[in-house]
């Protein structure tokens, strides 16, 4: 169980962080410093973290695969709206460009979130095999 949480946990994290270097690399209305990547991923996941569980918790009373997805999204975009107010090395300008990061993070968050099941199910499978 342990190794399970730690895999997400780090694949989330990997995504956040490739998220948040694509979209510096291929934005140029979003800046990252070296120094505050580490700090944005870890924000990043944790704002996202807390504003989907709330969400969920308040919102949804019968959660669907579409209503996910629009969670995901909306609270990628709030959580890179936080996470830009507080982290002084991130700076994104423009509504476009919060846009297309937030599109850019969730589809890399998105990615990895499936690696990791990926990864999850192949040692549950490498287990019961031997």
């Amino acid at each position: 169980m342990l190794t399970r949480l730690a895999i997400r946990f780090a694949t989330s994290l990997v995504g956040i962080a490739v998220g948040v270097l694509l979209s510096s690399a291929v934005l140029s209305r979003f800046s990252i410093d070296a120094a505050a990547v580490v700090e944005t991923t870890l924000l990043f996941w944790l704002v996202h973290l807390v504003v989907q569980l709330l969400a969920l918790k308040v919102l949804v009373r019968q959660p669907s695969i579409a209503l996910a997805g629009l969670l995901a999204l909306a609270s990628t975009i709030v959580a890179l709206l936080i996470v830009n107010t507080i982290v002084s090395g991130l700076s994104i300008h423009g509504a476009s460009t919060y846009v297309l990061a937030t599109l850019i993070i969730w589809l890399t968050t998105a990615t990895s979130d499936a690696v990791g099941r990926r990864m999850i199910r192949e040692r549950r499978q490498e287990r019961r095999a031997a």
